[in-house]
């Protein structure tokens, strides 16, 4: 077989060129098949949820999705341009058998996706992809006739829907009245209902990137462009701004100085509120190995534990489901809140951070820098065998002794490409000139033992 076609978040690539609208219409059928098997053995049509974001290619990719979803006997509530979150939340708030996400969350408007979401709104296991890919590979699709073909209806009040949801996880001594938030919404899928959110609780709201036209999403705003949300929030001397990916599935925050917040800042804060309330699940928060050691001595501190997982935030929920945890998330700006939500929600993250403002009086600077990140260097070496990190004999001695001379006060982290000839060297330490120097060196290392 050829190389599999789901990769860590679904089916991703150059809307046209990958994602055509005949691969759409076929993964749509293949899924239908595999995710809504059931219902049909019950004598029923099978239910999905469909939504994208604002890119303009989401239009064709949902268009035939939607045929293949109803050509295959399902029918499709058709939510729009809503966040992925807000997708997940309305597959499971409707009863649906399935979902589909198109986005390329933070990728350029040329790019797009297809993310299925399980019944109640949650991300597909490998093997239930596996079994999707099988059965698109195949060929194998059904072909109903008469009443049994899908039919297809707008969810029209999907974005209200999930604002009421939102509405809702907040407590109401902690509306936020009075505060200043600017949002950057990406020119995505966040560009309605962010706002919708921070205004109904009360705050005093300025919005930037929130005109999508479908070739601007992501162009140069947005959680990863925050340059122009950290002028906003000075010029207009806001208490905090808050940064949307696309399709809004990850929030970074600017403070009241105009810094920088990443997600393992706003999962500290979090983290600590929650441990303080008696909410967060064995006191233990989930994040990744790309997460800095700051975090994890600050929550020692408080005595919060931290799992560390896999690079991707369908491991920390994956961890998090296994063990019951409720909160995880990474250092990009991916944060779950697991009693409130099935992925990673930025909307959802960005009001919770801004109650914890309100309820606790401090700015945001204050809150964030409470935990200290250890300085970071990170180094990619291409052109490598990177399946040869673990039995390099000469690297393992390297990284051993850099690991010795940092002691506790850092980490090394080698991490091989999944899909490149390209290895990740990274190094934390106490100071940024070890950091680079060490990592410098591990990285010259890996060249010169496992080049191709």
């Amino acid at each position: 077989m050829s190389q599999r076609l789901f990769g860590t978040d679904g089916v991703r690539g150059l809307a046209n060129e990958l994602i055509t609208p005949a691969l759409a219409m076929e993964l749509a059928q293949a899924a239908s098949i595999v995710l809504g098997f059931k219902t049909v053995e019950e004598g029923t049509r099978p239910r999905a949820v469909i939504a994208h974001d604002s890119r303009i290619s989401g239009e064709f990719i949902g268009a035939a999705m939607t045929a293949g979803f109803a050509a295959s006997g399902v029918d499709v509530l058709d939510a729009g341009m809503v966040p992925t979150p807000a997708a997940a939340y309305l597959v499971a708030s409707t009863g649906a058998d399935f979902g589909v996400m198109i986005s390329a969350s933070h990728n350029p408007a040329e790019d797009n996706g297809i993310k299925f979401l399980a019944r109640g709104g949650k991300k597909l296991d490998d093997a239930i992809e596996d079994a999707i890919e099988q059965v698109y590979r195949s060929k194998d699709f059904r072909f109903p006739t008469h009443g049994q073909v899908g039919r297809v209806r707008p969810l029209t009040d999907g974005e209200d829907r999930y604002v009421t949801h939102l509405l809702a996880t907040i407590p109401g001594h902690r509306r936020l009245n009075g505060l200043k938030v600017v949002l950057d919404c990406a020119h995505g899928a966040a560009s309605g209902v962010s706002p919708d959110a921070f205004l109904a609780l009360g705050a005093k709201v300025k919005v930037i990137g929130a005109e999508p036209d479908g070739t601007n999403i992501n162009q140069g705003v947005g959680s990863t462009h925050p340059e122009k949300l950290q002028e906003a929030v000075l010029e207009w001397g806001a208490d905090l701004g808050i940064a949307h990916d696309g399709d809004a599935d990850r929030c970074m925050a600017v403070d009241e100085r105009g810094q920088l917040v990443d997600g393992d800042q706003i999962m500290s804060i979090l983290a600590l509120a929650m441990k303080e309330s008696g909410s967060l699940k064995d006191d233990t928060l989930v994040a990744t190995v790309m997460s800095s050691l700051g975090l994890e001595i600050f929550l020692k501190e408080h005595g919060i534990k931290l799992e560390r997982t896999s690079v991707g935030d369908r491991y920390v929920l994956e961890k998090m489901k296994a063990d019951g945890y409720n909160l995880g998330g990474e250092q990009s700006g991916h944060v779950i809140m697991s009693d409130y939500a099935t992925t990673g929600d930025g909307v959802l993250t960005g009001l919770h951070l801004a109650a914890e403002v309100v309820r606790t009086g401090l700015p945001l600077s204050e809150l964030a820098n409470r935990m200290q990140a250890t300085p970071q260097r990170l180094i990619n070496v291409k052109g490598v065998d990177r399946s040869a990190v673990a039995s390099n004999q000469p690297l393992q001695e390297a990284i051993a002794q850099a690991e010795a001379q940092l002691g506790d006060t850092g980490r090394v982290l080698l991490r091989p490409s999944g899909t490149e000839p390209l290895v990740r060297v990274m190094v934390e330490a106490q100071t940024q000139e070890v950091a680079d120097a060490t990592a410098q060196h591990l990285a010259d290392v890996v060249a010169r033992e496992l080049a191709i």
